[in-house]
């Protein structure tokens, strides 16, 4: 398979992307660092914003959720908004607030299941933490992400000599007894409390006593890669739904001065269910939304009339089509790694793709001259869902569900196509202008 340097270079760029982005928190990091690069201005939503055609700006909420924009030069009662929604967070293990235990000598952490995460992906990898501590100081707290670079946690297997059935019955856990982490061996005089705050407390450089709460994550270390004969696909963790974070970030920042106001909305919490202030059921994309209609100074009737002629693609990942598991999939609708975007249809409103939206992303996918494709879930399997519906239904505008193809979604070391990533930024950056 012919794959182009530039698909080539912006695989690449994802990796990187991923790599540098373990926890929720750090993807919000890493997108904040390349809007700046590009001349975007932070805004807080605790102060007055003033807004002018042209403008490039974006806002973080709960640290984990970001939204970035560019003011449009047409007036966006007639011009409408343009806009892409994905989500920072992906299934996995989070710990506990107070995960630390002395096992028999053995200092293990306790976790709980964050999203719907294919658990026995997680045994037998390297391992380490990453996300945000609260530390004291003279005036409250600050916030300070954390991120180990080295493996520090371990999930082990359990000998086949002891579980003979594995390979018939699967690879199976207790959520709570055979979960938690193995971090080290206890020391004498040594609290397992004590064991777990110290690395935190030498990589921020505080005292382990300063450290008062903390959302953090268990990450692969290994680093994202390129594999196949041709090396026609990238595998790493976090595909569903970084890549989908990227190939929007990428589209944005490669648009210069849009006639509509052009946004990204990229929101955590997806995966347990959005309701949140930081998620998509939350009001954050409404409030962004209102503060751009206040600032160009549409009354009511205006503000309907922008939103009546807005257009909502809600970007994550598809289900490629598996070779060795074709019985699992619906006829007809085979979703091809390296065929190009797919649009995602559901009866039952699991997608907010409906015929009017699935025709305008055909048309913009052909504007952009990359292929598409169409998924439906077979019927006697229920199927996920994504920010769009809730999207779609709190701002009341038309919405379409896409995303790139890939294999073992909610794994932790996920697989897709090099060309899928290039057609999907193409694709995104042709409906900032469609």
């Amino acid at each position: 398979m012919n794959i182009p340097d530039t698909a080539r270079a912006q695989a690449q760029d994802l990796l990187d992307f991923i790599d540098a982005s373990p926890s929720p928190w750090h993807a919000v990091q890493t997108c904040e660092t390349r809007l700046q690069a590009a001349g975007f201005i932070r805004l807080e939503e605790v102060d007055r914003w003033t807004l002018s055609a042209g403008a490039r700006h974006y806002v973080v909420r709960g640290g984990s959720s970001i939204i970035a924009f560019i003011v449009g030069q047409q007036g966006a009662a007639d011009a409408g908004l343009r806009m892409i929604g994905a989500h920072t967070d992906s299934p996995g293990l989070r710990l506990k607030p107070k995960p630390a235990e002395d096992a028999a000598g053995m200092v293990r952490l306790g976790v709980e299941i964050y999203g719907g995460p294919i658990l026995a992906t997680f045994a037998d990898r390297d391992l380490s933490l990453a996300g945000r501590v609260n530390v004291r100081t003279p005036g409250g707290f600050t916030t300070r992400l954390v991120h180990f670079a080295e493996p520090l946690l371990r999930l082990p297997n359990l000998a086949v000599h002891m579980n003979r059935e594995v390979n018939e019955n699967g690879l199976k856990f207790n959520k709570q007894t055979e979960l938690p982490l193995l971090l080290g061996i206890s020391e004498d005089g040594t609290k397992a409390e004590a064991r777990f705050r110290q690395p935190i407390a030498e990589l921020l450089g505080v005292e382990p006593g300063d450290l008062l709460t903390w959302e953090l994550n268990a990450y692969d270390t290994q680093k994202g890669s390129f594999w196949g004969v041709d090396r026609e696909f990238i595998a790493n963790s976090q595909l569903d739904n970084l890549s989908s974070c990227h190939a929007a970030l990428s589209a944005l920042l490669a648009t210069k001065e849009p006639q509509a106001t052009c946004l990204c909305a990229f929101f955590d919490h997806e995966e347990v269910g959005s309701e949140s202030a930081a998620g998509a059921g939350g009001s954050f994309v409404s409030d962004v939304i209102s503060r751009l209609a206040s600032s160009a100074g549409l009354d009511g009737e205006d503000q309907r009339r922008m939103l009546a002629r807005s257009f909502f693609i809600s970007a994550d990942m598809a289900h490629g089509w598996h070779p060795n598991f074709p019985a699992a999939y619906e006829p007809c609708h085979h979703a091809v790694v390296n065929a190009g975007p797919v649009i995602k249809s559901n009866a039952n409103q699991r997608y907010s793709t409906n015929a009017d939206t699935a025709a305008r992303f055909m048309a913009i996918c052909a504007k952009a001259g990359v292929p598409c494709q169409q998924y439906a879930h077979r019927t006697d399997l229920g199927c996920g869902s994504t920010i769009g519906p809730i999207v779609a239904s709190r701002l009341g505008i038309p919405s379409v569900d896409v995303g790139s193809p890939m294999w073992a979604m909610h794994s932790i070391r996920e697989s897709a196509g090099v060309l899928d990533h290039t057609y999907m930024i193409a694709a995104l950056t042709t409906s900032f202008t469609d």
